[in-house]
């Protein structure tokens, strides 16, 4: 039977379900399931109750089994059942099992033969039985019956499905003897999902109910429509012998009777009958577990090495010591001062690919938040002639003025500056609320110890709170720190020609009158000094092969600036550098060469040529200085930030946090466990006690067991839908077809073997021949 040692593996299994069950864990060696699919009234249930030897499913006429019932028979030393859904309750009575199941079944789908995919778990423990999971499903209808649903065919479909696609479920296809073969639904099902074959099991029941002079034995043989694993024939008891209450012993003993007697099935006895399909499911859970165990072994092994680090941490373990809370607070604050450094620094080892860390969240509020916060504040130009036309009009008041007026262009200025506050205090709420995030996911390692992580959150952000106060104090003003003196430094003359030397570099002094140039920073040697009379800017296209950024000066009077040079074209390192100059030359009273604006007639303030001047000078000012302080608060807020929040939370953390914690109250408390924690801590140690005992157990045993190979494959394509009728009369019989009943392919089998008796004669009436079952006639 190739089961040798199948009484050493059952144990196994069952020892290793005990260390896992101790624990509250299942044993995943993925069990097979037996799942009997038939249609109604196909002997299913009554298939399922020999494997037990105890009536205790319901029984009735139509639709009866409504709900999947999960058959787990456990071998015991006592016998008794159990439903998952009544826990602690034991049933030694099995009438009470049917009950029970009838009234779960209902209590679910009601009394009106509707259906529900929701199993019934059933545990039955008998010395009678193998470790097996067989699963009762509802028999496959074709016509609603009462009120049961329209599609009541494709529910039953759909539930039967969602257990046969499984791997590991062996598929007991089971077909009457007295319908037709060819349109099996079981069989077309298990077909649908085990194409080769690999788990499904052909049964076939009420053989002793077939017209008299027919026989299936062309069926058993696997001749007629082969399956690779063939067929194995049953005899139930009928519902004569149910109502009678006949005993299942003496049902198998008459099952037996009836394949020895039978002419038909005689000579392949031992291989038909309930106790030879119990020794093939028994057969198939050998294999299973002899092919699993070696990866389980594995999974086991890689689990407790998972486990060994944490385990001899916690074994040992004394939660109330005042030592070990004390050395562990130290050991959790400097984890957290690590963590937060690292997040904001950032670190190369343990890189997050999923988000950004805290620090580059910062960096991008710095570097492209910010700015464009600052860009969102272009004012309108129109506005701002305006606003400057009406502020230069209020400073003179009823006088006309003769000069453009410095609080005009201070008034604006400021007008402008204020709006630059806002993105500026925007900035260092999106930096606090970073921080704050940051400091929240650094003490998700301190949730072990809930008071520890509350006060250790409330200390950070309550300094990051105090903390915002003076950064936005010190933001607020950093705004009247925005002067820029750029009216000296070094700068090339860059229209000098090669004759004289080429460019060169002096060092340039711009005073309210005049622009004059050294050789050097210290001012000794002036090379000369240029009135600021007539003099404009103009800009210059930067050239191709140089790097310099150059504007230049003129005279409005078309007078040489420089020797017998028209223009002076000076070069900088920075369009910055330039934009600076020609702010302080602005505001020396030298103006950018004037374009053509066009200015619409419905523009509300005075179009007066002077005025219109003045108002040229002070936005030219305005925007030179603005671009300086934009530059300025660009560069100087993520520096402020860093200084007065981010560097100082670091240094609190460091320094003082570890002090906070103590003066905040009783340090035992501090360090007290969560619940959670404590049941993590049982559960590892539990957890890692049991994965020793499996590897020890799984080490006590050799797995060699002997399975019997395969059967190849046959052609099944009649479950397709190409049916296989019996051969005409006259016909030779069909060749022999490969199976798993070996003793059936021999030379008994053969054409020329002896016609069979007991075969019905040629006058049998048509509607009798109409079986699938009818045996292929000969003429005598």
């Amino acid at each position: 039977m190739g089961n040798r040692g199948m009484e050493e593996l059952i144990p196994l299994v069952n020892r290793l379900q005990d260390a896992f069950s101790s624990i509250g864990q299942a044993c995943n060696l993925d069990l097979p399931q037996i799942a009997v699919v038939g249609g109604q009234s196909a002997g299913k249930s009554s298939v399922l109750e020999n494997f037990v030897g105890r009536d205790f499913l319901p029984r009735g006429s139509g639709i009866v089994t409504r709900r999947p019932l999960v058959l787990q028979l456990i071998s015991a030393t006592a016998e008794w059942a159990e439903f998952l859904h009544c826990k602690g309750k034991k049933f030694t009575e099995f009438d009470e099992v049917r009950q029970e199941i009838e009234a779960e079944t209902d209590r679910v789908t009601g009394a009106n033969k509707g259906i529900s995919p929701i199993p019934i778990n059933l545990r039955v423990y008998s010395p009678h039985v193998l470790n097996l999971t067989l699963i009762d499903l509802p028999g496959i209808t074709k016509v609603p019956v009462g009120d049961q649903p329209a599609d009541i065919e494709q529910q039953i479909r759909d539930m039967i499905m969602q257990f046969i696609t499984r791997e590991s479920c062996l598929i007991l296809a089971v077909t009457p003897a007295n319908t037709d073969l060819a349109n099996s639904d079981a069989l077309k099902l298990a077909k649908d999902v085990d194409p080769q074959g690999l788990r499904t099991i052909g049964v076939i029941t009420k053989l002793d109910l077939m017209d008299e002079g027919t026989d299936a034995r062309d069926v058993l043989e696997n001749k007629l429509l082969p399956l690779r694993r063939g067929y194995i024939g049953v005899v139930n008891r009928s519902q004569k012998d149910i109502d009678g209450k006949k005993d299942i012993k003496a049902a198998l003993e008459a099952e037996r009777k009836f394949f020895l007697s039978h002419p038909s099935y005689r000579h392949m006895a031992e291989k038909m009958g309930t106790p030879r399909l119990q020794k093939v499911l028994n057969q198939q859970l050998t294999n299973h577990i002899r092919d699993t165990l070696p990866t389980f072994r594995s999974k086991l092994q890689s689990q407790l090495l998972a486990l060994d680090k944490e385990a001899e941490e916690y074994r040992g373990y004394r939660p109330d010591d005042p030592s070990r809370k004390t050395k562990q607070l130290l050991q959790m604050v400097q984890q957290f001062s690590v963590d937060f450094e690292k997040r904001i620094e950032g670190s190369g080892d343990q890189v997050d690919t999923v988000e950004l860390s805290g620090g580059a969240k910062i960096n991008r509020i710095f570097h492209e938040r910010f700015p464009f916060e600052l860009v969102k504040m272009e004012c309108d130009e129109k506005e701002m002639r305006r606003e400057i036309s009406y502020a230069i009009k209020n400073i003179h008041g009823i006088r006309t003025g003769l000069f453009t007026p410095d609080m005009a262009f201070e008034a604006i200025v400021k007008k402008q500056i204020i709006k630059l506050k806002e993105p500026c205090v925007k900035c260092v709420d999106m930096v606090i609320q970073e921080l704050i995030n940051t400091v929240r996911q650094c003490s998700n390692k301190l949730e072990c110890f809930p008071r520890l992580r509350e006060e250790t959150e409330r200390i950070v952000t309550s300094h990051i709170r105090d903390r915002e106060s003076r950064a936005k104090d010190q933001v607020t003003h950093s705004f009247n720190k925005t002067d820029n003196d750029d009216s000296l430094s070094w700068l090339t003359i860059n229209n000098i020609s090669i004759m004289k030397g080429g460019a060169k570099e002096y060092w340039f002094v711009l005073t309210a009158e005049s622009l004059s140039w050294f050789k050097d920073d210290e001012e000794k040697e002036k090379k000369y000094m240029l009135p600021l009379d007539n003099l404009k800017v103009r800009d210059v296209e930067k050239s191709f092969m140089s790097s310099k950024h150059i504007f230049s000066i003129f005279n409005t009077e078309l007078r040489n600036v420089y020797k017998d040079n028209r223009t002076l074209e000076l070069a900088c390192d920075s369009q910055d550098d330039v934009d600076s100059w020609k702010s302080s030359l602005l505001r020396a009273g030298v103006y950018p060469e004037k374009t053509t604006t066009t200015t619409s007639a419905s523009d509300n303030f005075s179009m007066d040529p002077q005025l219109e001047r003045k108002v040229e000078t002070i936005r030219n000012l305005v925007d030179s200085y603005m671009a300086i302080v934009n530059k300025c608060i660009r560069d100087l807020m993520p520096k402020a930030i860093m200084h007065l929040m981010i560097n100082n939370v670091k240094d609190f953390i460091n320094a003082e946090l570890l002090a906070q914690l103590y003066s905040a109250g009783d340090q035992n408390a501090l360090m007290d466990e969560s619940q959670e924690q404590a049941q993590r801590r049982d559960e590892v140690l539990r957890t890692h006690q049991a994965l020793k005992e499996a590897l020890a157990i799984i080490g006590d045993i050799s797995t060699s067991t002997i399975t019997v190979p395969l059967p190849p494959p046959v052609d099944t394509s009649w479950v397709g839908g190409t049916s296989q009728r019996p051969a005409p009369r006259g016909a030779p019989p069909p060749p022999n077809r490969p199976g798993p009943l070996g003793p059936f392919n021999n030379t008994a089998d053969s054409p020329q073997a002896p016609s069979r008796p007991n075969r019905a004669p040629p006058s049998i009436p048509r509607h009798k021949q109409a079986s699938l079952w009818k045996p292929k006639l000969k003429e005598s």
